[in-house]
């Protein structure tokens, strides 16, 4: 098994971790912050860049805002399934209201819009909200 690397989400510093210690709690070399957290984590626009360049794990963003319903309605179903995936894919938010650039950087046209990265690459994209199994499906699928 090799070592992934992971950029921290509170600090933006990278790291690399053995592959059998992803579900163990890695910290942050830097910060001490969980690298693998179980829940989403709002990022800015910076950190999610270095994420999606960077990063050897599978990352989950969604862009939202806090005037959608849909969108408010759809975070506890985004945290569930940050549980429900454990050490297999990373959740992060953006607030596309405080990040106007970064919506349209990635091309967001509605919101709830979720986007998978994996190795530098958008992997898939889905619009709209959608519940926790509905998430899990969708990306393993």
């Amino acid at each position: 098994m090799g070592a992934k690397t992971l950029t921290c989400l509170t600090c933006a510093q990278l790291n690399r971790v053995p592959e059998e210690k992803l579900g163990q709690k890695p910290k942050c070399g830097s910060c001490g912050a969980a690298l693998m957290p179980g829940k989403p984590v709002e990022v800015d626009p910076a950190t999610l860049q270095k994420a999606v360049q960077n990063d050897d794990l599978m990352l989950v963003a969604d862009f939202w805002a806090p005037w959608c319903g849909p969108c408010r309605m759809m975070a506890p179903e985004f945290a569930k399934a940050a549980k429900a995936l454990g050490s297999t894919a990373r959740l992060v938010k953006l607030n596309t209201q405080d990040h106007p650039s970064t919506g349209a950087r990635y091309r967001i046209r509605g919101i709830p819009a979720l986007i998978a990265f994996e190795r530098g690459r958008e992997r898939k994209r889905q619009a709209g909200a959608m519940r926790s199994g509905q998430i899990v499906a969708w990306l393993r699928g």
